[in-house]
């Protein structure tokens, strides 16, 4: 039965349901058939812990008390039965575990005494490596790992990738890093190898002479593939995070003496209860480590740790959460830190933590390469996990974005997820949900919350002398662009114009206007208009204000215009010139007026910086036009804002958000005033500059307008 959800199309007793190509989705269809066409009710985490047909079996005998397995249904029609039918009794839901289970401890320790069957090897040459076997660069780790090793060394990176023959893997490749914004240009794919093969067989699922050659000619591997699954259990794990993780220590122990560098995790460390996450801090107790991905990256580092008694040169990369690219914004939508924040953004509300320890993608890469290229670093551990979090951090950092997030107690905001999840659900958002549902999942989702900032003491000095970047807290700058695509792709909600405003204030204009090409006397005309942004996001990306309020104008009509829509652009284009001159673009206003007999009006103005003295009333001066939707203007004149209001309305009138602190409101504040302060210097200095460029260049005669100047 499971077959039918295979890409073979069959399942042996003793295979992995996940290891054949299943996926969640096909785990819970799976279930629903068994108890539709078997009767058979099995929890649906009993399946992510051991995806073995002959366990689920099993397990299922021991919680019914049968005796034996029920048949498969009759495709013909049976005669009514003459005695009452067998009722099964229904299985116990499954309780959360509070420690591993015994069989999960059994294997893990047969695990471990795999690694003393490694062969013993020497020290590797201390040189930086030229030829790497890298795995997992299809992943989002490794795919950025690829490209920072080709940056930042000279050496030919061998790609091991998960494909049933060379094309296929080098097509798989390409695809991957494109879809992490990530260059497949033929540099690229001279400088790397592309090898077909599967982390989870012997041998890497390579042939004896490859595999020999490569134990002879490699001078460094480097293990970044894993199964990350935080439903999936330690037997269906473990062939890709514990034994393959043997496999490449048998590659680095082979022929010539090469270091390993392994991708582990902070996972590691994630015991409920915990007090420290130190680099020479000792790693949880694996029998209260409950979820089976935390058992594997624990099983796996364990393991590597008794092959350094074989003289192997191993090395332990930790990153935490890996948030998305700081530069480009690609995110990893599988990563538990990546649908937590989408959760944050999209939903407005926090569950309360002590610490989230994240740092993005292209730090945790170049740092992790940092490390694989310098010798003097092989052979010790390092946590990549960056500043942690506050919840205080992130509250903050979503606040000055324009999302004001409401902070929930764990168990009230996970039922709150889950509710909306499922009234409005969300496809980028379905594992999610299911680690929400999950009782093995969430006691790691609590691991995760309630554990303490994890510590990176060596890194932060490695980095130092190896003159990379330091760690940096991953804020609402360094979220920006992923914040971004997240919004694109649905996952998240950025604040819009209908939201309440994150600063506002008053701006009063007073002027006239006339027919257009008449000397007909200026008809009075005056705007009260309500200035506002959602966010600063929204000043960053957009350099735009929104406006509301009214339009009183007689010459158009006898009663107040209401302005529908109103944008308010900030140095548009720059502030370039749009025509040759000296006058630079301030600010551009396009208003959307209704009348009060429902008319139509448009209303545009721009507010000028030119090479002269009056600066202060440049700020001030809106030049405007007016006309009906749909047609060209039919007035035009200049409205400006009173000297004596512009301090007291734009200034001293700032209003924030009232749901921020006194701190925080002085902050958005400054903000604010600095931001558009520098804005406006800008385009005042741009018509004096020009001017002076003009003048100063004697390779040319004057032209008219410089003759009059």
């Amino acid at each position: 039965m499971a077959g039918r959800h295979l890409p073979e199309g069959h399942l042996s007793p003793d295979a992995d349901f996940f290891d054949a190509g299943g996926s969640s989705v096909n785990a819970v269809e799976l279930v629903a058939e068994l108890e539709d066409e078997l009767g058979m009710e099995l929890d649906l985490d009993e399946v992510f812990a051991d995806a073995r047909p002959r366990s689920l079996a099993r397990r299922w005998l021991q919680t019914t008390g049968a005796t034996a397995l029920p048949a498969p249904p009759l495709r013909t029609p049976l005669p009514p039965p003459t005695a009452p039918a067998i009722v099964l009794p229904r299985p116990h839901a499954a309780a959360p575990h509070t420690t591993a289970r015994r069989e999960d401890l059994d294997q893990i320790l047969a695990d471990l005494a795999l690694a003393d069957r490694l062969p013993f090897t020497g020290s590797p040459e201390p040189l930086p490596p030229r030829r790497i076997l890298l795995t997992g660069a299809t992943g989002f780790l490794g795919s950025h790992m690829l490209l920072d090793l080709l940056r930042h060394s000279d050496a030919q990176v061998y790609c091991l990738v998960r494909a049933s023959d060379q094309a296929a893997a080098v097509t798989r490749l390409g695809e991957a890093l494109r879809s992490y914004e990530l260059p497949w240009s033929s540099e690229v794919r001279r400088r790397i190898t592309v090898l077909p093969g599967d982390i989870r067989r012997p041998h890497l699922g390579l042939s004896d002479d490859l595999w020999h050659r490569l134990a002879h000619e490699l001078d460094s591997v480097v293990g970044v593939a894993a199964a990350v699954d935080f439903l999936r259990g330690y037997p269906s794990l473990r062939s890709s995070n514990v034994l393959g993780a043997l496999t490449l220590a048998e590659l680095a122990a082979t022929g010539r003496p090469k270091p390993l560098h392994h991708i582990s995790s902070i996972a590691v460390f994630n015991e409920v209860g915990i007090t420290s996450m130190g680099e020479e801090d000792p790693l949880a107790h694996v029998d209260r480590l409950i979820a089976g991905y935390d058992q594997t990256k624990w099983a796996a580092e364990v393991a590597l740790r008794r092959a350094r008694d074989h003289g192997l040169v191993v090395t332990a990369l930790r990153p935490g959460g890996i948030g998305g690219h700081t530069k480009t914004g690609a995110y990893n939508p599988q990563d538990l830190s990546s649908g937590l924040i989408s959760a944050f953004g999209r939903f407005r509300t926090v569950p309360a933590f002590r610490y989230l320890n994240a740092a993005p993608v292209d730090w945790v890469s170049r740092t992790a390469v940092g490390v694989i290229c310098e010798p003097d670093a092989w052979g010790f551990d390092y946590n990549l996990t960056g500043v942690p979090n506050t919840l205080d951090d992130v509250v903050r950092d979503m606040a000055l974005g324009g999302m004001h997030v409401r902070v929930q107690d764990w168990d009230e905001w996970r039922a709150d997820a889950l509710a909306r999840l499922e009234a409005d659900p969300v496809p980028e958002l379905t594992f999610l949900a299911r680690v929400l549902q999950s009782p093995t999942a969430l006691k790691l989702c609590e691991a995760t919350l309630k554990g303490p900032a994890a510590t990176m003491d060596r890194t932060a000095a490695l980095t130092e002398a190896l003159g990379l970047a330091p760690a940096a807290r991953y804020d609402a700058r360094a979220q920006l662009r992923t914040f971004e695509k997240l919004a694109h792709d649905g996952l998240a909600r950025l604040p819009h114009k209908d939201d309440q405003p994150y600063l506002w204030f008053s701006e009063t204009t007073e002027g006239g206007v006339r027919p257009i090409g008449t000397a007909a006397p200026a008809s009075p005309c005056a705007t009260d208009l309500t200035l506002s942004i959602a966010s600063m996001h929204q000043l960053v990306t957009e350099r735009r204000v929104d406006a509301r309020g009214e339009l009183r104008c007689p010459a158009v009509h006898p009663d107040p215009l209401t302005v529908e829509r109103g944008d308010v652009w900030i140095r548009p284009e720059e502030g370039i010139p749009q025509q040759h001159g000296l006058r630079h673009q301030l600010l551009c206003y396009r208003l959307q007026l209704r009348d009060a007999d429902g008319g139509r009006w448009w209303l545009e103005g721009r507010k000028y910086a030119r090479a002269r003295r009056d600066l202060w009333r440049q700020t001030r001066a809106l030049s405007i036009e007016i006309g009906r939707a749909g047609e060209v203007a039919s007035l035009a004149g200049e409205v400006v804002v009173p000297a004596d209001s512009y301090v007291r309305d734009q200034i001293d009138g700032i209003k924030v958000d009232p749901r921020l602190t006194s701190q925080e409101k002085r902050a958005a504040k400054l903000t604010w005033l600095a931001w558009f302060g520098l804005e406006m210097g800008r385009g005042l200095l741009g018509p004096f500059a020009r001017a002076a460029a003009d003048l100063l260049d004697l390779r040319r005669p004057q032209t008219s307008t410089e003759h009059n100047r």
